[in-house]
């Protein structure tokens, strides 16, 4: 089986061959110009997990849905022809070079998110298992920073997890920030050259709401997912923009050097 390495490298080889060549325009291959505040849709790809060869869906976790309540797979890139994925949107609302500070991603603050018990099993079954979550923004995808505490080496992983286990406790990462990178193609032209995330897991009694902003505190407790009388709890999210030198040619230079984990 071919790993992720090897998808993404094939994937930049024949997205150059298509380019160089003029042939036809594959979304994802050329770039694309962003003006500012313009939206930029956040997509997920699927949930993978080291320890098994069966990938999820994104939504076959009770996650937060789109603010029409549906879902739709597209098929727009040639990555994912070639991996076998199926890309979907998601609620996430994000505009070139606007920061968010801490914003709901569904649900109203006196109303959160309720799993069942049954579904509570699922998602803690999953964090168990050490399932990643894979997101797209203008087709590049999410990666998580790593730091080895021995080495003190810093690396990039694909994705971002799930959750963790705390003494055989499934706690979520409900709160993610995206670390987002843009390159100023011209004065008022920017194109996106980089995509990652810190995830949190934030209880729901942590949170303080203002309208559809969030503040919380620098250590909150993290969020259980509760197995024996189900969970309560919000998804909340913040986006970070920052100028950088990276043409976007390069953007997915990063990725060829990560771990064949997937």
């Amino acid at each position: 089986m071919l790993t992720y390495r090897v998808y993404m490298q094939i994937f930049i080889y024949v997205s150059w061959l298509i380019i160089f060549n003029n042939a036809f325009y594959v979304p994802g291959v050329a770039p694309v110009e962003f003006k500012k505040g313009q939206k930029i849709e956040v997509k997920a790809v699927k949930m993978t997990s080291i320890h098994t060869q069966l990938p999820y869906s994104y939504y076959s976790l009770p996650l937060c849905l789109p603010i029409n309540g549906s879902f739709v797979y597209k098929s727009e890139n040639l990555g994912e022809v070639l991996r076998g994925d199926r890309i979907v949107n998601t609620p996430y609302k994000v505009h070139m070079a606007e920061n968010i500070k801490c914003r709901l991603l569904c649900h109203k603050a006196n109303d959160p998110l309720n799993w069942s018990v049954e579904e509570s099993e699922k998602v803690a079954s999953r964090i168990e298992h050490e399932y990643f979550v894979h997101l797209l923004v203008d087709n590049l995808p999410v990666a998580t920073k790593v730091i080895n505490r021995e080495t003190s080496e810093q690396t990039l992983e694909q994705g971002y997890k799930l959750g963790f286990m705390s003494k055989g406790k499934a706690y979520i990462n409900n709160h993610l920030k995206f670390l987002l990178k843009y390159h100023r193609h011209s004065h008022d032209s920017y194109r996106v050259v980089g995509f990652e995330v810190e995830t949190y897991s934030i209880n729901k009694d942590e949170y303080t709401f203002i309208d559809d902003s969030c503040i919380f505190g620098s250590a909150p407790k993290p969020q259980l997912v509760n197995e024996d009388t189900g969970t309560k709890l919000y998804f909340t999210y913040a986006v970070e923009w920052g100028e950088s030198d990276i043409q976007w040619a390069s953007r997915w230079d990063i990725y060829l050097g990560m771990k064949d984990e997937f």
